[in-house]
């Protein structure tokens, strides 16, 4: 039987990553689309292929991080986002099996040929190369020399592995620093994926000067930390898209929530919305928003003080300082 292999490029796979790492509620094809700014078809061959990498699950027609790599490739960083790709593509049997006959053969073209054969790959042999030489050459795992050919460069993997080390290092020093702002008690009480892991990554993009980054990761904790405030105080948020509108769900028909604290959230939900959302606002002329520095930093803290303040609300204990 054949096995279905999906054409596409390293930068279209890593972008379509990067939507559902964002998105944080299992996207399917169109958001992934839009944000990567991608037609359809190119998304479905990215997420195609990032399933059969095993770097995301596929669930009816929606799409979830299925390996821990994934929060990594959610960065500017260009090489950041080849460290991770070069480790990934190790455990990627046509990659391996490319690589290996592309020192056999010394020919990208005959290489992709019997990788097809071996493998019954379903795309064709220049498809396969294509996508294979593109994954090779975007995560340093090949070098270029002249006439068109490429090398297999085995040294880089080293580096690679290191950076991501180090990387990692940086993820558990915030995710420590995210607990402690969240209290012992919280921190052990709310989902370390959906929440405590959402919340660090955003504490390192606001590090990382990038504000936006920070606001939209943090605010998709905020979410994810709603849907089970919501479950645990018998509120139906159904159909609720967003913080703001979550937070209604709260204050009808009858109030969940003191007002101090709603407003608290109102304010993670509008500078969420004017970061993720900015474009042509029409309350200032229909320009877009553009989100300081600081107030990356300030948001990230600020859902921590919230988290913590409804989970104690929520258990019955008075709410801490604000």
């Amino acid at each position: 039987m054949a096995r279905n292999f999906s054409p596409t490029t390293a930068e279209q796979l890593l972008s379509a990553v990067q939507a559902v790492v964002v998105h944080g509620k299992k996207p399917a094809v169109q958001f992934v689309s839009e944000f990567a700014d991608l037609t359809v078809s190119q998304a479905e061959a990215a997420l195609a292929l990032a399933v059969d990498m095993e770097l995301l699950a596929k669930s009816g027609t929606s799409f979830s991080a299925k390996s821990p790599l994934c929060r990594f490739l959610d960065t500017f960083d260009q090489a950041r986002k080849a460290s991770v790709l070069r480790i990934l593509l190790e455990t990627y049997e046509p990659f391996t099996v490319f690589r290996e006959r592309l020192i056999a053969t010394d020919s990208s073209t005959e290489a992709a040929r019997q990788t097809k054969t071996q493998l019954q790959l379903s795309a064709h042999r220049e498809e396969v190369k294509d996508t294979l030489v593109s994954l090779g050459t975007y995560s340093r795992a090949f070098q270029t020399e002249a006439g068109g050919k490429y090398v297999p460069d085995p040294e880089i993997l080293e580096d690679s592995l290191r950076e991501v080390a180090d990387q990692c290092g940086d993820m558990a020093s915030a995710e420590a620093r995210i607990r402690e702002q969240l209290g012992p008690d919280a921190s052990a009480a709310v989902s370390r994926d959906d929440v405590i892991v959402p919340l660090s990554t955003a504490l390192l993009r606001a590090r990382g000067k990038d504000a936006v980054g920070a606001v939209v990761n943090a605010g998709n904790a905020i979410e994810s930390f709603l849907d089970a405030l919501a479950h645990a105080m018998g509120v139906n948020v159904t159909g609720a898209n967003g913080v703001n509108a979550r937070l209604e769900k709260f204050q009808t028909p009858q109030r969940h929530l003191p007002r101090k604290v709603d407003k608290i959230g109102r304010y993670l939900g509008h500078i969420r919305n004017a970061a993720d959302h900015g474009t042509g606002d029409p309350d200032v002329n229909n320009a877009s928003w553009t989100v300081r520095d600081n107030t990356g930093l300030e948001y990230v803290f600020v859902a921590c003080s919230f988290v913590a303040i409804c989970w104690r609300l929520s258990s019955g204990q008075a709410p801490p300082e604000i």
